[in-house]
């Protein structure tokens, strides 16, 4: 990172962060062009790994890359406000931003999938014990990206 001054190496401090974005955005390399899709995402700390959890249909450009190259790089942000000035380089931005990538792969077991639904839900209701109608659960794809590399920053 170029600015070592705007990095947040603090693990616990990262985890807040993410725990406040609202949507996770996933890059992929799509043949030399970028493809980057939003998401709803639920996410976990296990030891000292980070795993983001994701529900997607079952097909689409997104399952493709994913089945293709298992990896994709990520970026959450939150805390945006615009900073005015009366000059057009016055202006700037705070913000809080996280990115990185990782492995990415299916999760076809009906229990874990189950598990990273109830994360997904948790992140955004505070409820983790959802009950899921068999024939949905049957007709999504649940994923995670398992977090290889990761960056914190933070701009006020």
């Amino acid at each position: 990172m170029r600015r070592k001054d705007r990095e947040i190496t603090d693990r616990s401090k990262i985890n807040e962060i993410i725990k406040s974005c609202h949507c996770c955005r996933l890059g992929f390399c799509d043949g030399g062009r970028a493809y980057i899709v939003p998401l709803n995402f639920g996410f976990e700390i296990d030891g000292d790994r980070r795993i983001f959890y994701f529900h997607s249909a079952t097909e689409g450009r997104k399952i493709d890359l994913i089945d293709k190259t298992h990896f994709a790089s990520f970026e959450l942000d939150t805390n945006y406000m615009l900073h005015t000035g009366e000059k057009a380089c016055d202006y700037a931005a705070r913000f809080d931003c996280v990115m990185g990538e990782g492995r990415v792969d299916f999760i076809t077991d009906r229990e874990e999938k189950i598990r990273a639904l109830n994360l997904i839900m948790q992140h955004y209701t505070d409820k983790n014990c959802w009950a899921y109608d068999e024939k949905l659960l049957n007709a999504m794809t649940v994923f995670k990206l398992e977090v290889q590399d990761i960056s914190c920053k933070q701009h006020l």
